[in-house]
């Protein structure tokens, strides 16, 4: 598509790996190698490098990245994230009124939280189309995480949020439960447009083991693996999967392999340490993009870990990708949740609810024993991508969603001029 330049902002762009910044970098290398004009600004730091210091300005496949603030103190303290947070809704602000011409289209994710509040006022005085990308709904994912000292002031933040969101153009939220969550805000449906997020599906290809090198790598080719791959934080928990494995430890054939990282990961590694499972788990890091189509098909099942009271607070994006490999996925998660019901109506997995070590146990045998069932899932779990979640799906939805706000854009700019 071609029209007015897009201007998109977010903690993280490419080079990072973070979920949100592949997620935007392939959409806006995707709009820009249509004609579109786009520029992305950003922080110069990386997800997973605290001292990381990236170039203030580069051109990148047609993409303009303008990147304005280094955080300073991580993610180790509340204190230390409150005060990066200011100082990037200052920078990003900052960088959109310098940037930014009228007629523009300002498209505004949820990284850092509340950012849409720092940015909505600035999208009004410059006459921008303001668009919010949710990934998150902030206050309610920090207090359901147990963030209680943000309770005073989590109704004004509240309030904020949604002023924000009825003051956009338009609203894209990346599941249905978050879309229920924002029309009973008080959000108007038709501000509202659900576009799944998504992976590499055209790279990341059914694998069989066998054809699999990092397999023999890895030694895993006489085992029966169970994967997690991507990212292990507060939303998730994997006491289900320690409980699972204890009751496993006997059958030395399973193993259950860690990709990634996360906020939990340490403390995950310390229990598996301290309930004697060491030689039942491997850890390995994040892998490069361009390896996720191995990695992803090592193991012969993934699991996908969401806590109940997370629901249409966010959806887990690993669930693209290993549906992408061809793998069965085992969600653990609240049983009438958004995963859940994807993978029970397609019936390219298993549920087990969060707590419930022995069920997911059993699951796990019953899959290791029966081949045929195993192949089946994975074979409807690529299916169900390829027929919902393909990333050109999500591609063409989005260009459809940005030429009718810039058509709304420019119908209400040229009622203002009359």
């Amino acid at each position: 598509m071609t029209g007015p330049r897009l201007i998109f902002v977010n903690r993280f762009f490419f080079p990072d790996h973070s979920a949100t910044s592949q997620i935007l970098s392939d959409l806006a290398f995707h709009l820009a190698r249509d004609g579109t004009p786009v520029s992305v600004i950003a922080s110069r730091g990386l997800y997973d490098d605290a001292r990381a210091d990236l170039p203030a300005f580069e051109g990148k496949d047609g993409v303009a990245i303008h990147r304005v603030y280094r955080p300073r103190f991580g993610r180790s303290s509340l204190a230390g994230r409150a005060i990066d947070y200011l100082a990037m809704y200052a920078s990003f602000a900052t960088a959109v009124r310098r940037l930014a011409a009228p007629g523009d289209c300002l498209i505004v994710k949820t990284d850092p939280p509340l950012l849409s509040v720092a940015l909505a006022p600035v999208a009004r005085i410059k006459k921008l189309a303001l668009i919010n990308w949710l990934q998150d709904l902030y206050p309610e994912l920090a207090l359901d995480l147990g963030m209680r000292a943000l309770a005073p002031v989590a109704p004004l933040m509240r309030a904020a949020r949604n002023a924000s969101l009825k003051a956009a153009h338009r609203n894209v939220v990346v599941g249905e439960r978050m879309r229920r969550r924002l029309e009973a805000a008080g959000v108007a449906a038709a501000q509202i447009e659900t576009i799944a997020n998504w992976c590499d599906d055209e790279s990341i290809k059914p694998t069989l083991p066998a054809d699999n090198p990092l397999r023999s790598t890895w030694g895993l080719d006489d085992k029966f693996v169970i994967g997690y791959s991507g990212n292990l934080g507060r939303a998730h928990e994997y006491a289900t999967v320690l409980d699972a494995a204890d009751d496993l430890r006997s059958e030395r054939d399973i193993v259950f392999l860690f990709i990634g990282g996360g906020h939990l990961t340490q403390s995950l590694r310390a229990e598996v340490e301290r309930k004697g499972l060491t030689a039942m788990f491997q850890f390995r890091p994040y892998q490069p993009e361009s390896g996720l189509a191995q990695s992803l098909s090592v193991p012969d099942a993934h699991w996908i870990s969401l806590l109940p009271s997370m629901e249409g607070l966010i959806v887990p994006s690993k669930f693209y990708g290993v549906a992408a490999a061809g793998r069965p996925i085992i969600a653990v998660t609240d049983p009438e949740g958004e995963i859940a019901e994807l993978v029970g109506d397609s019936q390219c997995g298993a549920v087990v609810a969060p707590g419930d070590g022995r069920s997911l146990a059993r699951v796990i045998r019953e899959l290791k024993h029966d081949r045929v069932r195993l192949e089946e899932m994975g074979h409807k779990a690529r299916a169900l991508l390829d027929q919902s979640f393909r990333r050109q799906i999500a591609f063409e939805r989005w260009d459809s969603l940005l030429r009718s706000v810039a058509r709304k854009s420019k119908e209400t700019n040229v009622r203002a001029r009359a």
